[in-house]
């Protein structure tokens, strides 16, 4: 029967135990029905729910057992589907965050379909005024209501996700721009030809002293971010969870993922956070019929379900991203990738941690590893670059108090904090990095936290130069879409935040442009022509000798200790040979370069599921030391 109540009149509290007793005189052992309640004491989520989630009792029992003892009619799409003039009463952000949708007219009531009946009466509080002046209240699906408004408001969402953040913080401007930067770099390359013809000692001389200035500064970072990190706080306990636990949906962006999806799901089912607590949403492209397929091969467990995003002009993670947070429910929100192992207790650690610090803290980074760091040459440098990344610099920034470009994954943000910074940026190709940097603008801080994830190091020549491309390219975006209105930025970091930040960004991009420069020197060693040959002296010879020397002795160091913090000691002798790795990073700077002028929001899609564990068990992350 209808629960029909007066317009303004807030709803009735639900009566929660009575479904849960319900549930429980069925066809539940008691040993299921004890953990179900032990679960709910611990999380504080209702019994039924837990029952739900543990794949005891379907969604549609839950809701019959929770209508019958409520009073209160269930709806569904099915034999009931709602009538499309009346969705308009509320607007879609209050469907979506409060799990309500008006369903249609009885008479001179509305019938509002709820999800949740706790959170009816704030959504009731946006109600259109010319809503019918009785309101009565029945249950339904949450995946009923998101179905309906994806199918009747899907598009204007996508529409949104690529225009979240305002024009002067995104960098979609790019696509206007596209003839303006390719005539600005052919205005800058002029007089730097005409120069290298006049007089190529002085441009070298120039060049030079450039990328001399680079790597001396970037080094300097380098070496404040391995002191800095030497101090690390102690770990977060698992052990020790806020009394009221905190929902956490995790988002996991796929595409052309057909063969990965069904390890990925047993991957993130090893998980322990209290399922009654957390959502995984698998994000697919709308047109990505390969993942759909591989799903439609795994069976998802009831805390996992999938959104798929509406075609739209860019065809981004970002994007996907900004899409479906419209359909989470979750105060923290952690971003995987398709190929990602973390550890089990990560999540605990993350919600201890956030209950501990203060709201600043918006963010926290979990540490990237490789789970096939022995595959050949180029994995075992790719993990020893990525050790010393998670390891030494970004441990090192964020104790420095400098901006902290985040990794792409294993990425964890209260939700107040991410809307308030405006989400992504849909056409960055390096939206975790640009977020990082918005964040600390807003005057937030990330930590890094010691939980590991591992994923697959890309270890194919080509692709590892499309996707360090890609990287690079946003880099460059991110560097000067932050950097176009450099007092803003200026006031809104402050000097010191500022100054590492250009000493972060601007150097990397200069150290892989400028890079060929310094191997010219080469030529000297072999006995050939260099134009800055007569220059050479003792006392510029010298000093061009100590940066590179020392520059190379604090790589070593650094990556030595990043080796040291974590499992991969055995790779310590192939530190020596990040001497012909590094190179590799200039062929792709050159082609992101290119692809910036001309494609800026291509995305170079990296194919996961190529190489495999190294050892049975090398894709459980372990704990950092």
């Amino acid at each position: 029967m209808w629960n029909a109540t007066a317009r303004r009149r807030s709803p009735p509290r639900a009566v929660r135990t009575p479904a849960g007793q319900l549930l429980a005189e069925g066809a539940i052992g008691a040993r299921a029905v004890a953990g179900a309640l032990a679960e709910s004491g611990l999380s504080g989520a209702p019994v039924e729910d837990v029952l739900a989630r543990e794949g005891l009792v379907s969604e549609s029992e839950v809701l019959k057992a929770r209508a019958q003892s409520m009073g209160l009619a269930r709806l569904d799409r099915a034999s009931d589907p709602p009538d499309a003039t009346v969705t308009g009463y509320l607007p879609v952000h209050v469907c979506l965050s409060h799990g309500v949708l008006p369903w249609k007219i009885e008479g001179d009531a509305l019938v509002v379909g709820t999800c949740d009946p706790d959170r009816l009466a704030a959504a009731l509080e946006h109600l259109s005024p010319d809503a019918p002046p009785r309101i009565a209240k029945a249950l339904v699906s949450e995946a009923d209501i998101h179905a309906e408004i994806a199918m009747r408001y899907g598009a204007a969402l996508a529409r949104q996700a690529e225009q979240r953040l305002p024009a002067a913080d995104s960098c979609r401007d790019l696509a206007q721009a596209t003839w303006c930067s390719a005539a600005l770099a052919a205005g800058l390359a002029a007089p730097c030809v005409a120069a290298l013809a006049l007089a190529p000692q002085v441009f070298f001389a120039a060049v030079v002293m450039l990328a001399l200035a680079s790597l001396a500064v970037s080094q300097l970072l380098k070496l404040s971010a391995l002191v800095a990190s030497a101090a690390r706080p102690a770990p977060p306990d698992p052990r020790r969870l806020p009394a009221d636990l905190p929902m956490v949906s995790l988002l996991v962006p796929l595409f052309d993922e057909y063969d990965i999806a069904g390890a990925l799901i047993a991957r993130l089912g090893r998980l322990t956070y209290p399922k009654v607590r957390l959502e995984i949403v698998l994000i697919l492209e709308e047109d990505d019929a390969p993942t759909r397929a591989g799903l439609a091969e795994a069976a998802l467990p009831p805390w996992m379900r999938v959104v798929e995003v509406p075609r739209g002009t860019v065809m981004t993670k970002p994007r996907a991203l900004n899409y479906a947070l419209n359909f989470t429910r979750g105060d923290i929100i952690g971003i995987y990738d398709a190929e990602d192992a973390p550890a089990p207790d990560q999540l605990e650690r993350i919600v201890s941690r956030f209950a501990k610090a203060p709201p600043q803290t918006a963010c926290l980074q979990g540490i990237l590893d490789f789970y096939n760091p022995r595959a050949n040459w180029l994995s075992r440098c790719f993990t020893i670059e990525y050790a010393t990344w998670f390891r030494v610099m970004l441990p090192g920034l964020a104790r420095l108090g400098l901006p902290v470009p985040l990794g792409g994954t294993s990425v964890f943000i209260r939700r107040s904090a991410l809307e308030s910074a405006g989400g992504w940026d849909s056409h960055n190709v390096t939206e975790d990095a640009d977020l990082g940097i918005r964040l600390a603008r807003l005057g937030y801080r990330t930590e890094l936290v010691a939980t590991v994830t591992r994923e697959e190091a890309n270890n194919r020549l080509w692709p590892w130069i499309r996707q360090r491309s890609r990287w690079l390219k946003g880099y460059a975006v991110t560097w000067w879409v932050h950097s176009r209105r450099p007092l803003r930025l200026w006031r809104d970091l402050g000097t010191w935040r500022f100054l590492g930040l250009q000493a972060l960004l601007l150097t990397t991009l200069l150290q892989f442009a400028l890079a060929p420069v310094l191997w010219s020197f080469w030529l000297v060693l072999v006995g050939l022509p260099h134009p800055l040959t007569p220059l050479l002296t003792g006392n510029l010879l010298a000093l061009m000798v100590t940066v590179f020397l020392c520059a190379e002795g604090i790589g070593i160091v650094a990556a030595a200790t990043a080796l040291a913090r974590g499992p991969y000691s055995r790779l310590l002798p192939w530190i020596l040979t990040l001497v012909f790795y590094f190179p590799l990073g200039s062929l792709a700077f050159y082609r992101g370069l290119w692809q910036a002028a001309l494609r800026p929001f291509h995305w170079d899609k990296t194919r996961h599921g190529v190489s495999q564990p190294g050892d049975p068990d090398d894709d459980l992350p372990e704990q950092p030391r």
